[in-house]
Formats: structure tokens, sequence, C-alpha cells
């Protein structure tokens, strides 16, 4: 309590001293305070109960909301925010690196959570609590010294050639055929895929425009095959809707990410393959593309990934392919 009492004090009198003035006042609380015991009237407060929580956390949202984080994203981040806040019920500026490591112990052990879903919320509370270092509203971010949680790295399986074959031989219409080889073909985010318009689709240079995360727009490239599929679809079509993927029924509504996860399950279950979704599709795409050797920068182009480490955990290199290359370079 002492500590959180000196912080406090710090926070306030930032704006009148400078650092070694702040340093002096830490050290000088530290010696007074030393032979007492601080203990503070109605400390415990729910989210709802602190108005200063409450601001903090909406300027937060606001500003993630600013740099272009998906709605998605947003509430994923409140979500876990106001779960820790109500958990812990301090202010936040009282909130120390002891209480946040208690209440990830006590979240994982109530909730039997994994080591990866325990590390996702350590990243969002270290995004939060950085942004209120910056902006001034806390002396130091508390999570700093808790480190990221090493977790089992599972080798994620791809589709192979002969999954492919199979779904496609399960898809009883042209729709369909044509959504799964426009995935698998240029590795598109499912987000991506249903907010398409056939006016983003250029097949006589066989790309389309896709706005992906933070709304940055990207081109990506389709086969022949895909071109086929995608045209055949287009002209069975009697609606004007200028999605480039609708629903069978009236009134022909967009497809949403929720429907097409629902169709490409349903076809993998038709065909007994396990795990089918279209973000397999993506993984798979980018696996094949660096085995066949191109060189992983364009392949973090075409997926539109900010950092080069995100594509490498996408893509898997194949153990056969490592062999080969060991041998005309080492061996």
């Amino acid at each position: 309590m002492k500590t959180k009492l000196i912080n406090s004090i710090k926070i306030k009198m930032k704006p009148f001293l400078n650092d070694n003035q702040i340093e002096e006042l830490n050290l000088t609380l530290k010696s007074i305070l030393r032979d007492f015991e601080v203990i503070k009237k109605d400390e415990k407060l729910t989210f709802l109960e602190s108005k200063e929580n409450q601001e903090l956390v909406k300027n937060f949202l606001s500003a993630k909301q600013v740099e272009g984080c998906s709605d998605r994203t947003i509430s994923y981040y409140k979500t876990t925010i106001i779960r820790m806040l109500d958990c812990v019920k301090l202010k936040i500026e009282s909130i120390t690196t002891d209480d946040l490591r208690k209440y990830l112990s006590n979240y994982k052990n109530k909730t039997n959570a994994s080591k990866t879903t325990i590390d996702n919320i350590r990243r969002v509370l270290s995004s939060f609590f950085s942004w209120l270092e910056d902006e001034d509203y806390i002396l130091k971010n508390p999570v700093r010294r808790i480190h990221k949680i090493k977790t089992k790295k599972v080798v994620k399986e791809v589709l192979s050639d002969e999954n492919f074959e199979v779904l496609r031989d399960n898809c009883d219409n042209i729709r369909d055929l044509a959504m799964i080889e426009l995935l698998a073909s240029t590795g598109i985010r499912v987000g991506e895929l249903v907010n398409l318009n056939i006016d983003d689709v250029l097949f006589n240079e066989r790309e389309c425009v896709v706005l992906g995360k933070g709304d940055s727009e990207r081109i990506v490239y389709f086969d022949a095959k895909t071109k086929i599929h995608l045209l055949k679809y287009l002209e069975s079509r009697r609606d004007s809707n200028p999605a480039l993927f609708v629903s069978f029924k009236r009134p022909y509504k967009r497809l949403g990410i929720n429907g097409v996860e629902r169709r490409i399950r349903e076809l993998g279950n038709e065909a007994n393959i396990k795990k089918v979704h279209p973000h397999k599709f993506r993984r798979t795409m980018a696996t094949n593309a660096i085995d066949k050797g191109m060189p992983i920068e364009q392949v973090q182009k075409l997926l539109g990934h900010v950092q080069i480490d995100t594509t490498m955990q996408y893509a898997m290199v194949n153990q056969s392919n490592v062999k080969i290359a060991h041998r005309k370079f080492i061996g």
C-alpha cells in the first residue's frame, strides 16, 4: 500500500518536478513512511464504480479505433480490460505488477485457460498500460516485468493436394467451388473475402484489391482455374448485389464471415476432412509458396503482414526441402 501511495503522490507532482526531484521525493517518502502502516479507506472499487477507470478505458479504446483496429479487436480489448479491473478492484494508477500476476494466475486456475490464452490477455494488458504510460496517466507500465509466457509450438496442419481434390469434388454448386478456389489461390482472410465486391476483381489481370487489417489495401493474385470458376459463378447469378459472394436465397444478401465459415466446415465434414476452415487455406497457400521457393518477403506482401515474423508463424517449411537444402549448401 505504501508503494501505491508513493506512486500516486509522484504522479500528482510530476508536472511540477524534474526527474531528479521526483527521485528525491521518492526516497524521502520511503524514508518517512518506513515506520508507518498505510491503509486506504474504500480502496476496492468495481469498474462501474470508478469513473476514472471508465474514462481511461474509454480513451484507450478511442485511441485504438483511431489507429484502425477492427470492431472485433476493440471489443476483445474492452472485454479483457474490464474483466481484469472488475477482478482486481483497484484504481488503474494503483495497480501493481504483483496485482496483475495474481490476476493472471487466478484466471488460469479458475478457467483452466491455455498458456496461449493467458499470454493473449497479458499482451492486451501490456498494450493498455503502455498507452497509459505514454500518455502520462501512470508512471510505469506494471506489465513490463511480466514476461511473455512460453507456449508449446504446435505444428498446424495444412491441406494436402488430395484434400483439395476431395473438397472440389464435394462442391455441388459453382459458388462454393469459386469460393474455395479463391481462398486457396490468394490466401486472403475470410473477412477480406466477404468484403470483396465484383468491381474489386480484375479478371484480365487475374488480381483483386482487398481491404486488410487497419484499412490497408493490397493486391492479391489468383490462378486461371479460379478465374474460370468465378466467371461461371457470376454468369449464374440473377441478382444485382455488388458483393462478390452472396446467399442462394432472396434477397441474395452478401455472405458474412459466419456464413462462409459454416459452409467451409460443412464441406470439410462432407469430405471427411478434419478441421477445415477458411484460415487453413491461408496457411496452406503460405506454406506451399515458401516450399516452392518464393521469397518470404513476397509471401509477407501477399498475406498483408506487417511483421515478417507473423508470416513465418503461418508458413510451415517442408522437412524434405530442408534436407535437400542442407545437402546442397552444407553437406
